[in-house]
């Protein structure tokens, strides 16, 4: 089990074989779980998504630490950390919640509408997606979460293959994506449930992602068994965009939650870059696992993020950190604005590829954990200095 970060909603989580592996198919994996109440990630072996929950509660220490930060003798963070830390050790399995089956083979992918949080989308390695309403109608303490549509093997335009991400619309739930192992990227109307727009491709595709804060663009950006980074415009109906660098496929795309126009790409070339799409001059930072020093052993490349394919990545709520996962059995937490490797922790396995961090709505506020006073960070910061990001200094 890997335990992340804690927060108050759903963690969609799943596991699948990496490209190249033994395994038939990357739907073949173990499938996924639905968590509630705090970000977690775990590896299973079913078909279904499962609701978790946590309870327990050590009031005299809560109480201690709420006086110590109420004093001002500690640090609030720290009330912060050891709830999530409870939480997490308390994790256990929800028996009253359920979700309905309708995958007919393991799940490769999950994600719950941004908007109401009440609609979950899973695309599966048997082709189907299918829609799922998590809101609880009926009131009562057992109940199964029904799906409410699904896109099955008898629909006219169903993915031949499997289906590797399916995404929400980040503004709501009229339109959501798909792409799939049959070379597409799907643009779907929710309520036909037929596609507006079909981008083709002529790799397999592993991945794609939209930005969950962009107003200044609709680009989706697409990773497949090409080394270059396409991506796809919504507006034009086009691939606009070629972003060149990696020799290797593209295993994982994000969007910063925190710039519009920065992205992260992961590689099976063990390299991550981030890039700002706006400029031809090529990536901005090139992430190294051992920050500029030389490498402890031969077998360990410069300038590269893990020993081996980097199977995911994800941005912290905030924008400020990058989690990365490769298969060296490694976990990295690098701060996005410095590309500093921060934290290393052993993942548990080389085939896990999929990452989620789920913002927390009751944040009002980001925490500006930058180094303070550094050089590097100083310099590097800068490159993400424009129009849109002087708003977060004046708040």
């Amino acid at each position: 089990m890997f335990l992340f970060f804690p927060t108050w909603r759903p963690l969609l989580s799943c596991e699948r074989p990496a490209p190249g592996s033994s395994s038939v198919g990357r739907g073949q994996g173990p499938g996924p779980r639905l968590f509630s109440i705090i970000s977690v990630r775990c590896c299973v072996s079913e078909e279904r998504p499962r609701w978790f929950d946590v309870d327990g509660w050590d009031l005299p220490a809560m109480l201690a630490l709420l006086a110590a930060r109420q004093s001002g003798c500690d640090d609030p963070l720290r009330v912060r950390r050891a709830e999530c830390t409870r939480r997490v050790v308390n994790l256990e399995l929800n028996k009253d919640r359920d979700v309905q089956r309708i995958h007919g083979s393991g799940i490769n992918t999950l994600d719950i509408d941004p908007v109401d949080g009440k609609y979950m989308l899973s695309g599966g390695s048997d082709g189907i997606i299918a829609i799922y309403d998590l809101e609880n109608v009926t009131k009562k303490l057992q109940y199964t979460c029904k799906a409410i549509c699904t896109v099955g093997r008898s629909h006219d335009h169903v993915h031949k293959y499997s289906v590797e991400t399916v995404q929400w619309y980040p503004c709501d739930t009229g339109m959501f994506t798909s792409s799939s192992f049959d070379k597409t990227l799907k643009i779907w109307d929710t309520n036909r449930l037929l596609p507006a727009e079909v981008f083709s491709f002529e790799g397999t595709v592993y991945c794609h992602h939209m930005s969950p804060i962009a107003t200044k663009h609709c680009l989706i950006a697409v990773g497949t068994k090409n080394p270059k980074v396409q991506l796809c415009d919504l507006k034009s109906g086009s691939c606009t965009h070629i972003l060149q660098g990696h020799r290797g496929e593209i295993l994982s795309v994000k969007w910063s939650p925190r710039y519009e126009h920065i992205l992260v790409t992961a590689s099976a070339d063990s390299k991550v870059r981030i890039w700002d799409v706006r400029k031809a001059s090529g990536s901005l930072l090139l992430l190294d696992q051992h920050n500029g020093e030389i490498a402890k052993s031969s077998s360990e490349a410069a300038n590269t993020a893990h020993n081996g394919r980097v199977n995911g990545l994800c941005f912290t709520s905030d924008g400020l950190h990058l989690l990365t996962i490769g298969t060296d059995d490694r976990m990295r937490l690098w701060n996005s604005s410095t590309g500093h490797n921060t934290l290393e922790l052993y993942s548990g396995g080389s085939d896990v590829n999929i990452l989620a961090w789920i913002p927390d709505l009751g944040r009002t506020s980001v925490e500006n954990d930058e180094p303070k006073g550094s050089a590097v960070g100083t310099s590097q910061s800068l490159i993400f200095q424009d129009d849109w990001s002087s708003s977060d200094e004046e708040n």
